[in-house]
């Protein structure tokens, strides 16, 4: 019989005093960013390139996703925020998506890498294992928040929302599943997964290892949003989801035309000898 593991925020703020509120949330997400700067430097220079590059694109990185995570967040959840439209400033309470994080991520890495001239895959392969591990640590966030949790549940390992948390028709569970623990360990094995493959084979095609991040990060997006209570929806579809299956799509075709079109070249190299 497997021991009982229940989980219970401490609550969302590290230290109260005064008009000074320092929030777990935000201090996770900076860990999480800084580790990953630390990370993406470490791994530069076995791609040839300078690791004070990525304190340029940290800058770059910021502006461009948090923006957009929060405005993903609040367009799929705007009834919450119709009547009172100053709380979408307030980042710092939680809100973000990772999906629009992704997004905004991606548009500053493409204007950098055009503005540097500087390949756009082969820093985005650099990007995709401190990004698996920054998710890794920031739904840690969620757990503070006592946010991002699942349906209720009477597993050993189950996470205890206080009753102003939870949403009316389930006023009653006090146990629910962990999806933020769930996605954190997917993240740690996709994160995982990406290191060895960049240590052990650092002369996979340019873009690879982003594909490769798109579908292993996907696969498990789309089966633990099913699990949640508080997914942002469209109708009746999940965002999340319909993003991941795209995700995994646009992945798989990128792999298929990364070696399909370098085997054809291969051929057509071969052919005029």
């Amino acid at each position: 019989m497997l021991p009982e593991l229940a989980f219970s925020s401490p609550g969302p703020y590290l230290l109260q005093w005064g008009p000074l509120n320092i929030r777990w949330y935000g201090l996770i997400i900076a860990i999480a960013v800084l580790t990953g700067l630390f990370l993406a430097q470490s791994l530069a220079p076995r791609r040839n390139l300078n690791p004070d590059l990525f304190g340029d694109l940290l800058l770059w990185l910021v502006v461009g996703a948090i923006p957009l995570a929060r405005l993903y967040y609040v367009v799929f959840n705007w009834s919450a925020y119709r009547d009172r439209p100053l709380e979408i400033l307030a980042v710092w309470r939680g809100g973000i998506a990772i999906h629009g994080a992704i997004l905004g991520g991606l548009l500053a890495l493409l204007v950098f890498t055009r503005l540097k001239r500087l390949a756009f895959w082969q820093l985005a392969d650099v990007l995709v294992p401190p990004l698996a591990l920054g998710q890794a640590i920031g739904r840690w966030g969620n757990f503070f928040n006592s946010e991002a949790y699942g349906s209720p549940t009477d597993l050993p390992w189950k996470l205890f929302i206080p009753l102003a948390n939870r949403p009316e028709a389930y006023r009653n569970f006090e146990y629910f599943h962990p999806t933020f623990l769930y996605e954190s360990l997917w993240n740690m094995g996709v994160f995982s997964l990406l290191l060895v493959l960049f240590l052990r084979w650092p002369h996979l095609k340019p873009g690879t290892l982003a594909c490769i991040y798109a579908i292993a990060y996907s696969i498990g997006r789309f089966w633990i949003e099913g699990l949640r209570l508080d997914s942002l929806t469209l109708g009746p579809l999940r965002i999340a989801q319909v993003v991941s299956v795209v995700a995994i799509v646009g992945g798989c075709l990128g792999l298929y035309w990364i070696y399909s079109g370098s085997t054809k070249q291969s051929a057509l190299d071969t052919s005029q000898k």
